[in-house]
């Protein structure tokens, strides 16, 4: 009973730990979004000019899918990793050459309005003329505003990179509200968001809001995007909520919930079965003490009353060691729960419950037998 408590609470943190992971704030709306990845050949493509086109053609041609209401274009997905990285420095701040490393992502004016649902929280995002006619501009993310710009409005100041090369400044338009671009059980990093326009590649996402089942959409995708272009790789189909769910963080906490789930549920019916044989072997024992005690005038309930007593002795001792046990192994397991404490109040209440209930039900059953005991008949044998 001990070790199926220990192990069923494990269970049970893990198991909120992991629906506590794939429900964190994500800052987006992850629902009816497809994506997929593009690489287009460098010897077809080999100058950022050169995508823009490209960058076109993709996205009328998947507008063009039944339920397409928006397309968007990144150079990386969020959820994947906080990778991809810039060294910036802030024009009219003091630098002693730190680094000041920020996420960078190059996304296109649809990406992060109407495809991700991105919260704006000042300013604007971008816009079909943030393009290379045009001065650099940026949307950093609130974390970043945070960081570099506390108590001062963001909008207006400029970014450059180490040395604050001209070509290199852009100036901050917006700031959004934090989308987690690294794993799910990571702090929100600094970032800012470029214009793909500016800064074109031949490795990029595509996202597509749709208003049907975005699943279903797979396939249509991949076949559209190939037919612009037979030598451009498309790989990686998926949908966003599919991407979230099977992320790496995601997979390791399920897998960990799975593994020392199916071990509680064996231990919890050893322990029921063990409880069981223990107390029906007790009543076997003790036929002719109950005989003469229901001979001596005891009633049947009270029969029913003493072997479920002891039993939940039994239990009780096992639940009770079980609970302080599995306050340690929580405290272990401390580094893989997310957002659970390792003494959990509600868990360990509610496994030492669900324990309890089962070993009431195991011990019923010889309780009941032995309540039905013939004192007669029980007398005679001895």
């Amino acid at each position: 009973m001990t070790v199926a408590m220990v192990l069923l609470a494990g269970a049970g943190l893990l198991g909120k730990s992991l629906y506590r992971l794939l429900h964190v704030e994500v800052g987006f709306d992850a629902s009816h979004v497809a994506t997929l990845q593009v690489m287009a050949p460098e010897n077809a493509y080999p100058k950022p000019e050169n995508m823009l086109p490209l960058y076109s053609l993709i996205k009328s041609r998947l507008l063009s899918l039944p339920g397409v209401e928006a397309v968007g274009m990144t150079s990386d997905l969020p959820v994947q990793c906080n990778c991809d990285t810039d060294w910036i420095r802030i024009e009219g701040k003091p630098f002693h050459g730190e680094h000041n490393e920020v996420l960078q992502r190059d996304v296109n004016p649809e990406y992060l309005s109407t495809v991700m649902n991105a919260r704006l929280i000042e300013g604007r995002v971008f816009t079909d003329t943030d393009d290379m006619k045009h001065p650099q501009v940026t949307v950093i993310n609130e974390t970043m505003a945070k960081k570099y710009f506390p108590g001062e409005d963001p909008l207006g100041k400029r970014i450059g990179n180490g040395r604050l090369d001209p070509d290199s400044m852009r100036s901050v338009v917006g700031v959004i509200a934090d989308m987690r671009e690294g794993a799910l059980d990571d702090e929100p990093w600094p970032a800012e968001y470029f214009s793909i326009y500016h800064g074109a590649d031949d490795g990029f996402a595509a996202a597509v809001r749709t208003a049907g089942d975005e699943k279903a959409l797979l396939p249509e995708m991949v076949k559209a995007v190939r037919g612009i272009d037979a030598n451009l790789g498309v790989y990686g189909e998926i949908t966003m909520e599919d991407q979230i769910g099977g992320s790496p963080t995601a997979m390791i906490h399920r897998f960990s919930a799975w593994l020392v789930g199916g071990f509680a549920a064996m231990a919890l019916v050893l322990g029921v079965v063990g409880l069981y044989g223990v107390v029906a072997y007790s009543v076997s024992q003790r036929t002719r003490e109950i005989g003469v005690r229901m001979a001596l005038g005891a009633q049947r309930s009270a029969v029913h009353r003493l072997i479920l007593k002891e039993a939940g002795l039994l239990a009780g001792l096992g639940i009770a060691l079980g609970l302080g046990c599995s306050v340690g192994a929580g405290v272990l397991m401390k580094s893989v729960l997310f957002g659970v404490r390792s003494w959990d109040l509600s868990t360990l209440v509610g496994v030492a419950a669900l324990l309890g209930a089962f070993a009431l039900l195991a011990s019923f059953i010889p309780a009941r037998r032995a309540a039905r005991v013939n004192p007669v008949e029980a007398l005679r044998s001895e």
